[in-house]
């Protein structure tokens, strides 16, 4: 079988919170939703599996061609921990209000509660407003006896950690971190295949329909970390033509890699797939298949089996596998 880089169609998930960035700046048509949220570029999430729309596979999904191909896409590391379960969700999310303050379980209480992986995820962004902030994590650590009055007070605010952004700042945030992005931000996000969020606080709103959203206030009791820490934003050097890593973890690692001209690529020494996320710019993508081009917002999966390609052009990607 000759492998190929998979692009697939996005998928758009209309949220309260959403607004028009995603058609704006990254060029996604959402149809004739009021606004959009979220885009869902590779998911094998049951429900919402990626459909694949290049080469001999188009019209197939993600789960057919891992089911049909195991380890020669994935890699035979991830094929043996995570075996019909794609690993990694990956999405473009544009905040044009507040999201929930949340949280996400880790793999343990996920697989207890809800049979499947918990979530941990970064942070890439891509464009902010002035003055916009996101929160993660507590600006010192607290005990559950704290968080609980502030909770019932609506006060939390008094005890996160906020940070200003601008594009290119990046934001690990493992499985137990309380967070949310706040209005005025687009970003590139990388996560566990995992769609489960416990949901803190909402700030009272609405939907159209005059409901608030549901909360999770028990269930996310035994999943926060309400530990302080000194440092939340990604240190990183970007160097041109070179995959610089920014966030190493045991579910992924993901380099910054600045593009200008052309790079060779070679990942026989690694085993795994490789995602790649364009973030400024556009380019080309070429090698022992048909050339690929690429623009902001375009991703591509890699199957493990094919281990060497080029890219070329005027860009900046986010180039993804699994450790």
């Amino acid at each position: 079988m000759s492998f190929y880089p998979l692009r697939f169609k996005t998928q758009y998930k209309d949220k309260i919170w959403g607004g028009q960035k995603l058609k704006t700046v990254l060029g996604k048509d959402f149809g004739n939703l009021p606004n959009c949220g979220e885009t869902w570029e590779i998911s094998g999430v049951p429900g919402n599996v990626s459909q694949i729309i290049n080469g001999a596979f188009a019209g197939k999904t993600l789960q057919d061609v891992l089911d049909q191909f195991q380890h020669a896409l994935v890699g035979n590391a991830s094929w043996e921990t995570y075996g019909r379960e794609f690993p990694l969700l990956v999405k473009f999310i544009d905040a044009n209000d507040d999201l929930s303050i949340q949280v996400h379980p880790d793999d343990k209480l996920a697989r207890k509660r809800h049979d499947c992986f918990g979530k941990t995820e970064m942070w890439y962004i891509m464009q902010a407003d002035d003055e916009a902030l996101l929160n993660t994590g507590f600006a010192y650590t607290i005990t559950k006896e704290e968080y609980l009055k502030h909770l019932s007070g609506k006060t939390l605010h008094q005890i996160l950690n906020f940070e200003a952004v601008q594009a290119g700042d990046v934001f690990f945030l493992p499985a137990g971190r309380v967070h949310y992005i706040g209005k005025g931000i687009l970003l590139a996000e990388i996560q566990q295949s995992s769609d489960i969020t416990y949901r803190i606080y909402d700030f009272d709103r609405k939907d159209d329909k005059g409901n608030k959203r549901e909360l999770h206030t028990e269930q996310a009791l035994d999943a926060i970390d309400f530990k302080g820490y000194p440092e939340y934003k990604s240190k990183y050097t970007e160097r041109v033509n070179e995959s610089s890593p920014v966030v190493e973890c045991p579910f992924f690692v993901t380099s910054v890699l600045p593009l200008q001209g052309k790079v060779a690529r070679d990942f026989s020494h690694k085993d795994s797939m490789v995602i790649y996320v364009c973030i400024q710019g556009s380019g080309q993508l070429s090698g022992d298949f048909t050339t690929e081009n690429f623009t902001m917002g375009d991703c591509f999966l890699i199957p493990a089996a094919l281990k060497q390609w080029a890219l070329e052009g005027d860009a900046k990607l986010l180039e993804v596998y699994i450790p």
